[in-house]
């Protein structure tokens, strides 16, 4: 809660800002899209999580536990909170259309949680594998802007682009489990998105501020091919991230 907390506190501070300094004519910033280019930096609070498309139950891999036989039951995914920070590079195409070229990078982490059984249904083991990245994310995208209203703008926001895991290949520390079980999921390092989001834009006295929500959608099968019960369980993984980005364009 505390990221949304600074949050809420820098749009009611940005509020009181917009509302205290205006030019004479009661708009901030009137020739702000004069030049075809201009930049600007974000900070970011994000959530990353997995699509996971697993094998049908007929092929879930068995492995044994103490000689017992333990076959997957369930497999889910939990997200956890990250960061950003990133660059802006705005270019004019049109008056009210920009293309967008936002370098960041990226800090994230979320898990696969496995609950196994054995035969007799009488037992069941749950084991946590962590994930933790650190993305660098190269988005090219489209904005499509509103007409100014005073001071405040809206719009929309569509494009992709490349990202890579700079940690792809560490290996988490699980929870539980010994020998093969220590066996960590490992993702590959690449991947490519396609990004989709709106926000809204406040034109201050000294720059813009926006505040903006975007979903990226992994399209590339991120699973590592592994000897172990937790990668043969699973037929392909997809990344799914959502941001909620605060920029400051000059």
């Amino acid at each position: 809660m505390k990221p949304l907390v600074y949050i809420l506190f820098i749009c009611l501070l940005s509020n009181q800002v917009f509302s205290q300094h205006k030019e004479e004519s009661g708009v901030n910033l009137p020739k702000f899209y004069k030049n075809k280019m201009h930049f600007g930096f974000a900070l970011a609070y994000n959530k990353t999580d997995f699509r996971i498309h697993t094998v049908k139950n007929s092929a879930f891999p068995d492995t044994v536990i103490g000689g017992v036989t333990y076959g997957m039951k369930t497999i889910y995914t939990k997200s956890d909170p990250g960061f950003a920070l990133g660059i802006i590079s705005d270019f004019r195409l049109h008056e009210y259309l920009r293309l967008r070229f936002t370098p960041n990078i990226s800090f994230a982490s979320r898990s696969l949680e496995y609950t196994l059984e054995n035969a007799k249904r009488d037992s069941t083991k749950m084991y946590k594998k962590s994930v933790e990245s650190t993305f660098i994310i190269l988005p090219l995208e489209i904005k499509l802007q509103s007409k100014r209203l005073d001071n405040f703008g809206a719009y929309v926001i569509l494009g992709g682009g490349y990202s890579m895991d700079l940690v792809s290949k560490k290996k988490a520390t699980p929870v539980g489990g010994a020998n093969q079980l220590d066996d960590a999921v490992m993702l590959k390092r690449d991947d490519f998105f396609y990004s989709g989001g709106a926000g809204v834009d406040f034109y201050l006295q000294y720059f813009k501020l926006g505040l903006e929500l975007k979903i990226l959608q992994g399209t590339k099968n991120l699973i590592q091919p592994l000897n172990n019960i937790f990668s043969n369980s699973i037929d392909k993984v997809n990344s799914k991230m959502t941001i909620f980005s605060i920029t400051f364009e000059g």
